[in-house]
């Protein structure tokens, strides 16, 4: 149970969600330079169509919880990302968060608003490029701030008194 406690921290899913929401970007672009199929798709075999469709909809649901975290641990950060309101880090952020929760919503849903928008390949060539440049710069901005998008202290209950302290946990 404390290896469970231990990985759910505060900042434990702040550094979980980031890096889901990264590598999903990434996923994300290639599935758009592929006109919208998700790249799995094409490596499994067609025998297995059925088990990855389903663990792909399960992705995609926690692509949605990831960003819905990331975006209410913002919120509750007075909207601040690296410890400001940098344009370029709120847009990007935004970027990330708001395709994770279409593709949140696409696997509850089974319909992805994003593609619904439009079909054109140009749109899509176009949008891949945004999300891989938004991965990149947010990648660099997390490392610069020292692996942590948001800087507020997070409230911890210490193990054997049960009272809650403050802390900036690096991890």
């Amino acid at each position: 149970m404390k290896d469970f406690k231990k990985h759910t921290t505060p900042d434990n899913l702040e550094k979980y969600s980031f890096l889901w929401s990264e590598v999903r970007l990434i996923i994300a672009a290639v599935a758009l330079f592929l006109g919208g199929f998700p790249p799995i798709l094409k490596i499994m075999p067609y025998s297995l169509y059925s088990t990855t469709s389903s663990l792909l909809t399960i992705c995609w649901i926690i692509s949605g919880v990831a960003a819905a975290y990331l975006l209410w641990r913002w919120y509750n950060n007075d909207k601040k990302i690296f410890g400001g309101n940098n344009k370029k880090d709120v847009v990007a952020f935004l970027v990330a968060t708001i395709s994770g929760l279409n593709l949140g919503i696409a696997g509850i849903l089974g319909t992805n608003i994003g593609m619904n928008i439009s079909m054109n390949q140009a749109v899509f060539v176009i949008t891949g490029i945004l999300y891989i440049i938004s991965a990149g710069y947010l990648y660099k901005r997390w490392n610069e701030s020292g692996k942590k998008l948001f800087n507020t202290p997070t409230v911890v209950m210490e193990e054997k008194t049960n009272n809650p302290t403050e802390t900036n946990q690096e991890n």
